[in-house]
């Protein structure tokens, strides 16, 4: 499979250029985080007040862990960089321990989250020519938004699908010759069984590929299913 570059100027930019980018940028997380009454106090002891605290990327070292526990003594607003005014989005994790991790996003941020999420999924070989069909959940877990965002940024037609409804599942790929599926591996299983029960042949659909959790599944040239 040959690599596509969705945004060349920055995934193709020379290592020295990217690094100074990648200074630029951390430089400015601290400023942000420094906003926080968190931060202020736990970079300060670690020797940072500021942008100019940083002075390359070996610095990262000097920058100490946020852990789970840190994030849920925060909850609700606590990590919160900008006037809550400016959040327009929230995402949060299920919360099984009583507190939820909970991710706020800015407009800004939702523009950034889309363009990265483009840039992965063009760069497995997907274009504006492919019909996704997304099953993964939509609503607090960040997955099905910003996959279904990425997708959208690439061009796309984003069939926002959800989870579950097998049998309606594999008939929208016969319906709309669905080329690229995102969902977690355990459904994807479950939904080739499925398939094979209703005596549907894989290779009768058009699909390319699918996104399942961290890994690409990709059909390969012997029409097998190959994770990358």
């Amino acid at each position: 499979m040959k690599f596509q570059y969705f945004a060349p100027n920055i995934e193709k930019m020379p290592r020295r250029k990217l690094e100074a980018l990648q200074l630029k940028k951390l430089k400015i997380q601290i400023e942000r985080a420094l906003r926080t009454s968190f931060y202020k106090k736990r970079l300060k002891k670690a020797g940072i007040t500021g942008p100019n605290s940083i002075k390359s990327l070996d610095d990262l070292k000097k920058i100490p862990f946020t852990t789970k526990n840190d994030l849920r003594d925060g909850f609700p607003y606590g990590f919160l960089s900008i006037p809550k005014d400016e959040v327009v989005r929230l995402h949060a994790s299920s919360g099984t321990t009583g507190i939820p991790t909970t991710i706020y996003f800015s407009r800004d941020d939702i523009k950034q989250w889309a363009h990265y999420m483009a840039r992965c999924i063009y760069g497995t070989g997907c274009t504006k020519s492919d019909v996704f069909q997304n099953m993964i959940t939509y609503g607090l877990f960040t997955g099905g938004l910003g996959m279904h965002q990425g997708g959208e940024e690439v061009g796309m037609l984003v069939i926002p699908a959800g989870p579950g409804n097998t049998a309606r599942q594999f008939k929208m790929m016969q319906d709309y010759k669905t080329t690229t599926l995102h969902a977690t591996p355990s459904f994807l299983l479950h939904l080739e069984t499925k398939m094979k029960e209703a005596g549907v042949d894989r290779k009768s659909l058009s699909l390319k590929r699918a996104f399942a959790g961290l890994s690409l599944i990709r059909k390969t040239h012997d029409g097998a299913l190959r994770s990358f």
